[in-house]
C-alpha cells in the first residue's frame, strides 16, 4: 500500500509543477462556466422547471459539471496520456517488469492527478461561480462530504473505463482511436453537456443504466441534494457496482494483453 500512496503524491507533485497550464485550464473553466451558466440561465427563463430542476440548480449544475470536468477525466487524458507514450517508445515493457500491479500503478497516479486537478480546476472555478451567479451550494459539511464520495467513486469508474480503452493499444500499438470514441460517448452520457433528466425516453433510460453518469450526474445529484437516504446508497451502490465490474474488466483484460506484447521503439 506504501508504494501506491507514494505513486499518488507522485502525480500530485507532478502535476502541481505545471503551473501555467494550471492556471490557464482553470481560466478556460472558468470563462466556459459562464458561456454555458449564461445559456442555461437563459434557458430556464423560457421553460421554468425543465428536468426538475429550477434555474438557480441548473446554472449550479452547470459549474459544477466544470468542477469535475479535469477531476475525473471525462475528456480522458491523465494517465492515458502516459500509457500511449509508453506504448510508442517501448518502455511499456518495463513496466510490466515492475514489482507492482501495472493496474494499481495507474490507478494510484490517477488519484494523485485527480486529487490536484479537484482542487485548482475543480474547486476555483465553482469558487469563481459561486461570485458570479448565485448557486444552490449547501452549508452542511456532511453533504460536501457525502459529494467527495461520490466524485471518488466516479474517478474510479472513469479509471475502469479509461484502463479498458488503454489495453486496446496491447493489440492496436495506439489507441488514440478508441480513446476519441470513447471521449465523444462520456461527455453525451455522463451529463458534462445537459443533464441526464433532460434526455427524452429510450435515450434516458439508456443513460441511467450507463456507468458515464457516475462520474458527473451522480454526483452532482449528491450536491444539489437530489438524492438522499435510501436514494444516496442506491446511488454509490450504483457507482460501486459499475466500478467494481470495470475494474474486473481491466485486470482481465490485462491478463490477456499481457500474454504476448508486441513492443515498438526502443
Amino acid at each position: 500500500m506504501g508504494v501506491y500512496l507514494s505513486v499518488a503524491r507522485g502525480a500530485f507533485r507532478r502535476y502541481s509543477t505545471y503551473r501555467a497550464a494550471t492556471v490557464a485550464g482553470t481560466v478556460t473553466n472558468t470563462v466556459f462556466g459562464v458561456i454555458l451558466a449564461s445559456a442555461m440561465l437563459a434557458l430556464w427563463r423560457a421553460r421554468p422547471g425543465l428536468g426538475g430542476y429550477d434555474a438557480q440548480q441548473a446554472v449550479t449544475y452547470t459549474w459544477i459539471s466544470q468542477a469535475l470536468l479535469v477531476t475525473v477525466a471525462v475528456w480522458g487524458g491523465g494517465f492515458q496520456d502516459d500509457v500511449q507514450a509508453r506504448f510508442r517508445s517501448g518502455d511499456i515493457a518495463v513496466d510490466l517488469y515492475r514489482p507492482v500491479d501495472f493496474q494499481g500503478w495507474w490507478l494510484a497516479a490517477d488519484a494523485g492527478r485527480a486529487g490536484f486537478q479537484l482542487l485548482t480546476r475543480g474547486a476555483l472555478p465553482l469558487l469563481a461561480g459561486s461570485l458570479l451567479f448565485e448557486l444552490s451550494l449547501p452549508a452542511d459539511p456532511l453533504v460536501w462530504a457525502e459529494f467527495l464520495l461520490a466524485v471518488a467513486l466516479g474517478l474510479a469508474v472513469s479509471f475502469g473505463l479509461r484502463f479498458l480503452a488503454s489495453l486496446t493499444g496491447f493489440w492496436l500499438q495506439d489507441a488514440e482511436g478508441v480513446r476519441a470514441a470513447m471521449t465523444v460517448v462520456a461527455m453525451f452520457f455522463s451529463g458534462t453537456l445537459l443533464p441526464i433528466p433532460l434526455f427524452p425516453g429510450p435515450l434516458g433510460e439508456l443513460a441511467r443504466l450507463l456507468p458515464f453518469q457516475a462520474m458527473v450526474q451522480l454526483p452532482s445529484d449528491v450536491l444539489l441534494r437530489r438524492a438522499a437516504g435510501t436514494g444516496l446508497l442506491h446511488l454509490y451502490g450504483f457507482q460501486l457496482a459499475w466500478a467494481a465490474a470495470l475494474l474486473a474488466l481491466g485486470r482481465a483484460g490485462q491478463a490477456l494483453a499481457v500474454r504476448k506484447v508486441v513492443v515498438q521503439g526502443g
